[in-house]
């Protein structure tokens, strides 16, 4: 029985192991063909049309606001501060008491010199009246010529110490005046730098408060020295250029940007580091020279600033719409690809395959990507799924679902349909 069983093993095992492998070979599942240039399923992307629009011609810096005008108020004479017309922090108008010194005796120093121009003024009366009666009296010989030349040039001295003593009054009111200082602008107060009792001079150098208008305000702002050609041509097309001597046609590049309100060139204001607009002004200076150290050519730019959106001090971002490209082709950022041959689209052809296109960008802003060369306005992009594409592949539109909202899958719409608007 054992050498029985021992053949049985022997034939039966290799049989076995036979069997297994042929139940294996024909059990495994098939082999995925290698897909085929435009075979198998559309690949789902999502795609926009290249359309042509309006551009504006925006160059970005970073600045920092300043008040359009700021004074420290300080007294032109020394005197004991008696009282302020104002809170710390209080807007203040034109003309309204800041601070009151004690004036009692600049008051005294003007009553003396009117008095002195009265006395003066009573010499000069008399002695005109004596010259009036030595004329009348030289007029029938009763005095000699040189009686009536003395009394000639009394009456003109007088005259003279007269004026002199109009001098002295007009003086004494100005001191008068210096005791009582107003706001020379609207504008905000800042701390009060002296209390009332104290003793000011006129050479006190912190003075009694700083004064800043903040509406209008200002922003300062550096640019690349490389954007000066830009600037001056914007210039000249919206004529605040006076001595240029290249016309807006003859200059490279489009319209200039003109504010419809004073023809001036833009300037935008946001928050820094983020896209809120605070606020829209024009360009007031170019500055007369370049920094040499930072490269950089700074600009000033004068802007309302009715809700107190800017304050000085504050850093911001600004943008200077130099022009508009008219008719620009545009399509989203994520349209444009970068590869080993520079920057490039996929481009969905009328059988649903897409293409890669190399394109040049000349400007990026707003999510949309203005495009040189490589496209023509109503060419059909791809903006999302990219990486699943080739030369060659078929794509379907992705199209939401009416329960998208509730986080559910979506399902492909022919390639053949509209595409999604490249909206700035």
């Amino acid at each position: 029985m054992s050498a029985v069983r021992r053949s049985l093993l022997l034939i039966g095992l290799p049989i076995l192991i036979l069997l297994g492998v042929a139940i294996w070979w024909f059990s495994r599942p098939a082999a995925a063909p290698a897909p085929q240039a435009g075979g198998g399923g559309p690949v789902l992307v999502r795609t926009a049309i290249v359309q042509a629009q309006d551009m504006p011609i925006r160059l970005p810096g970073l600045g920092a606001v300043q008040a359009w005008e700021t004074v420290t108020v300080r007294s032109r004479i020394d005197g004991q501060l008696e009282s302020v017309g104002f809170k710390e922090g209080d807007t203040v108008r034109q003309g309204q008491l800041i601070a009151q010194l004690d004036d009692r005796v600049q008051k005294a120093q003007l009553a003396q010199a009117v008095a002195q121009r009265s006395r003066d003024q009573a010499q000069l009366d008399n002695a005109r009246r004596d010259l009036k009666r030595y004329a009348e009296l030289a007029r029938h010989a009763a005095i000699d010529r040189q009686t009536l030349d003395t009394q000639r040039a009394q009456v003109a001295a007088l005259q003279a110490t007269v004026q002199a003593d109009g001098a002295q009054v007009q003086a004494a009111q100005v001191q008068l005046a210096y005791t009582r200082i107003v706001a020379p602008f609207a504008g905000r107060t800042g701390a009060r730098l002296v209390d009332p009792g104290n003793l000011v001079r006129a050479t006190d150098v912190q003075g009694l408060v700083v004064i800043n208008q903040v509406d209008p305000i200002a922003v300062s702002f550096t640019v690349p020295d490389t954007a000066y050609t830009q600037i001056r041509a914007a210039l000249q097309a919206a004529g605040q250029d006076r001595d240029a001597g290249q016309t807006a046609s003859e200059t490279p590049g489009a319209k200039a940007a003109a504010d419809p309100s004073g023809g001036a060139i833009q300037v935008q204001v946001l928050s820094q580091g983020q896209s809120q607009v605070l606020g829209q002004g024009s360009l007031v200076l170019v500055d007369n020279q370049i920094d040499a150290a930072s490269g950089t050519l700074r600009l000033k730019a004068k802007l309302a600033n009715p809700g107190q959106r800017l304050w000085p001090g504050q850093t911001v971002d600004v943008r200077l719409v130099l022009g508009v490209r008219h008719d620009a082709l545009v399509v989203p950022d994520p349209a444009v690809q970068r590869g080993a041959q520079g920057l490039f689209v996929y481009v969905v052809g009328k059988d649903d395959v897409v293409q890669p296109q190399p394109v040049q960008v000349s400007a990026s802003q707003d999510g949309l990507s203005v495009i040189a060369q490589g496209l023509a306005a109503g060419d059909r992009v791809v903006v999302d799924g990219q990486y699943r594409l080739r030369p060659g592949v078929r794509v379907a539109e992705i199209q939401p679902r009416a329960d998208e909202s509730a986080g559910t899958a979506q399902e492909a719409k022919p390639a053949a349909a509209p595409a999604t608007d490249a909206a700035s």
